[in-house]
């Protein structure tokens, strides 16, 4: 793999990383903003599995739609489909809180933040779990 490749998917996991951090750090307290907390789930794992399909040579589609993404990379490695149901969780989130709905409340239940997080968290660790070393965020 070209170093400039490789720098590529450290860079996409670096952002996931952040993603990651920044739903921690934004629902670690009491009253916290889950609604901010939750959004940055679905792009941790947006970005996890772009990082895969960079290294995979895939062109990356502008989309949020984690199911997609996923559906993509088990072109290149079926087990990607085993995170399928992860996708589903996470992939709402790009838009769910993120902007006032009739019919949504203002932020999420802690279970269902906790629930996304995971999700988010499975989707990266499985991402991490299949690249080589030399492309995990340094």
């Amino acid at each position: 793999m070209a170093e400039t490749d490789i720098k590529l998917v450290q860079a996409w996991l670096f952002k996931a990383t952040h993603d990651l951090q920044a739903a921690k750090s934004l629902s670690s307290g009491e009253n916290d903003p889950l609604d901010a907390a939750i959004y940055h789930c679905q792009p941790a794992a947006e970005k996890a599995v772009k990082a895969y399909l960079c290294h995979a040579g895939v062109v990356i589609e502008k989309t949020h739609d984690v199911e997609r993404l996923i559906k993509l990379a088990a072109k290149h490695l079926p087990e990607f489909n085993q995170r399928l149901d992860e996708a589903e969780i996470v992939t709402p989130y790009a838009t769910r809180f993120r902007y006032p709905m009739e019919d949504v409340p203002a932020e999420p239940p802690q279970p269902e933040f906790e629930e996304a997080l995971a999700a988010a968290r499975r989707i990266y660790d499985f991402v991490l779990s299949v690249l080589p070393v030399e492309t995990h965020p340094v």
